[in-house]
């Protein structure tokens, strides 16, 4: 067996995984997908499509084995949270890259103890949003922009029974976002001498 090279397994081009946007390069992920669909195939302008929300919200990335398929944003009111911008791009729409995204937006929604996500439907999608028990929000207000006309929807949820209130623990809290369950680099530091390492004052402002 000396110099013989055992193949390594290949990733399964069709799996689809979903995670929350991290860093710089997750964003450009995100700003690639979206101009793909929204500004390339629905001729919406670019300061429309980029609002201005990107940097005060959640995004997830779904992928289909390797590849950036698809992406969704959320961001958070008073008492309700809103999801927005699903992004697939063409070559994927027939895969469940879309439902795997809402689910997992919803399932972080509910993870953080939110019981209401509303959202704005294009018209022509209204059943789909249906598909996870979202309801037209009654209120027949007439709502159009970037040349599409929409319909609110309104998600009603329960938080789930291991949702973040101030009594959790309070290295959950400090953990990556929407990665709650896994000890951070914070839970880390805990282990070390507390040391309080300060400066000193009159060298702060050098």
């Amino acid at each position: 067996m000396h110099g013989t090279r055992i193949p390594l397994a290949k990733p399964d081009s069709r799996a689809i995984s979903i995670r929350i946007a991290r860093d710089p390069s997750d964003l450009m992920l995100v700003t690639a997908i979206r101009s793909a669909v929204y500004l390339a195939e629905q001729d919406c302008p670019f300061d429309e499509e980029f609002d201005g929300n990107d940097m005060v919200a959640a995004h997830f990335i779904g992928f289909v084995g390797n590849e950036p398929a698809g992406c969704l944003r959320v961001r958070f009111f008073g008492d309700f949270a809103k999801v927005e911008r699903l992004a697939v791009r063409h070559q994927y729409r027939r895969s469940r890259v879309s439902f795997k995204l809402v689910q997992a937006s919803v399932d972080y929604v509910k993870r953080k103890g939110f019981r209401k996500i509303y959202g704005q439907a294009q018209d022509r999608l209204v059943d789909f949003w249906a598909h996870f028990g979202a309801k037209p929000l009654g209120h027949n207000r007439k709502i159009t922009f970037s040349d599409f006309s929409y319909t609110e929807m309104v998600l009603e949820i329960e938080p789930g029974p291991d949702a973040i209130t101030l009594d959790s623990d309070p290295y959950v809290i400090i953990r990556p976002e929407g990665d709650w369950d896994r000890p951070g680099v914070l839970d880390a530091s805990a282990g070390r001498a507390v040391t309080s390492p300060l400066r000193d004052v009159a060298l702060a402002g050098r």
